[in-house]
C-alpha cells in the first residue's frame, strides 16, 4: 500500500523516550537545548540562502527526524550544525532551490563567526556580509567531505525516507473551506497561523514528527482564530479536518508553550554560545562536570 501523500512518518513513544544522545549520556536539557539551536541554526541558513519557508521548514523537520530514537544519530558522533548544513544541502537538492556545497559551506561558516547562537531573522535580510564571506580553500575542502560524509550518514539514519509534507498550503485550503477570507481581518488570521506553523517547527515536543499536516494546521488556525477575534462555526469543525478535540488542545498548548521555551533558552545560554560541535559539546560537558565536583 501506497503512503499517503499528506502523511509524514510518525516518531513512536519508545522513539521519543530514548535517543542516541541520552544513550551516550548527554542529559536531556542539553540535548534539547542543541537541537533547538540547531533549528533555528538551519531557518538562519535557509533566510541567507534566500530560501523559500517551505524549504526550510523541510530541512528543519528532517534535521529533527536525524536525533530520534536510539537508532537516531548522537550529538556525541555528530555536530548539530555539520547536521543542520546536511539537511540544508539534502533538502535543497531535492527542490527546485539546490544550493552549491560552497554556498552552504560558506554561509554555516559565516553563522558560526556570529558571537551569539541567538542571531534574529530580522537582522538577517541584509545578506551582503554573508554574501561577501568565504572561507580558505583547505578550510572549504574539509568542510565539504564532511557535508557529504554528513549527508550520507543522515539519509542512511532515515532510511531514505525524506519526504516531508508541510501543512502550510493545507491550511489555506482549511481557511477557505471555513470561509475565513470573506472576513475582513483574513489576512492577519492567516498570516497568525502561519507564524503558529513556523514556530512549532522548533517545538521541544517535536510537533512535526509526531502529529500529521493536517492537525498541525487545524491547530493552528484554531489558535489565530482565537488571537485574532474571528469566529469560527460553533460546531466541531475540527473533526471535518481528521482532528479530534484532545490532540487539538494538546497541539495549541504545545504551540503556546515554544515562546516560555525559547525565553528559557535565551536566560540559559545569553553568556555563552550553544555547543554546535562535538568538541564544543565535550568541552562544555567537561566544564559541567567539573563544577559539580
Amino acid at each position: 500500500m501506497q503512503p499517503s501523500p499528506l502523511a509524514n512518518p510518525l516518531a513512536t513513544v519508545a522513539q521519543l523516550e530514548e535517543s542516541g544522545s541520552r544513550l551516550d549520556g548527554i542529559p536531556a536539557d542539553l540535548e534539547n537545548s542543541i537541537r533547538f539551536a540547531g533549528a533555528r541554526l538551519t531557518q538562519a541558513a535557509g533566510i541567507l540562502l534566500r530560501l523559500p519557508q517551505e524549504v526550510i521548514a523541510q530541512a528543519i523537520v528532517v534535521f529533527m527526524r536525524f536525533w530520534v530514537g536510539p537508532e537516531g544519530g548522537s550529538l556525541a558522533e555528530f555536530g548539530a550544525r555539520q547536521v543542520s548544513a546536511a539537511s540544508m544541502y539534502l533538502t535543497t537538492k531535492l527542490s527546485a532551490y539546490p544550493k552549491s556545497p560552497r554556498s552552504i559551506v560558506n554561509v554555516y561558516t559565516y553563522l558560526d563567526s556570529l558571537p551569539s547562537t541567538y542571531t534574529e531573522p530580522e537582522s538577517l535580510q541584509d545578506t551582503s556580509k554573508a554574501d561577501a564571506y568565504y572561507v580558505s580553500e583547505g578550510t572549504y575542502q574539509a568542510r565539504r567531505m564532511e557535508l557529504f560524509e554528513t549527508e550520507q550518514r543522515v539519509l542512511k539514519t532515515l532510511g531514505f525516507q525524506v519526504q516531508v509534507v508541510l501543512p502550510y498550503t493545507l491550511c489555506i485550503t482549511y481557511l477557505q473551506a471555513l470561509d475565513a477570507f470573506s472576513h475582513p481581518r483574513a489576512t492577519e488570521l492567516a498570516k497568525r497561523a502561519f507564524a503558529h506553523l513556523n514556530t512549532a517547527l522548533l517545538s521541544p515536543q517535536l510537533l512535526y514528527l509526531t502529529h500529521q499536516p493536517p492537525s498541525l494546521a487545524t491547530a493552528a488556525i484554531y489558535l489565530a482564530a482565537k488571537e485574532v477575534g474571528i469566529k469560527l462555526p460553533a460546531v466541531e469543525w475540527w473533526e471535518v479536518f481528521d482532528t479530534d478535540r484532545e490532540e487539538l488542545g494538546f497541539l495549541v498548548v504545545g504551540m503556546l508553550s515554544v515562546e516560555n521555551f525559547v525565553e528559557e533558552e535565551r536566560a540559559r545560554w545569553q553568556k555563552n554560545k550553544v555547543p554546535m560541535t562535538v568538541e564544543e559539546l565535550e568541552a562544555a560537558m567537561q566544564t559541567s562536570s567539573n563544577g559539580t565536583e
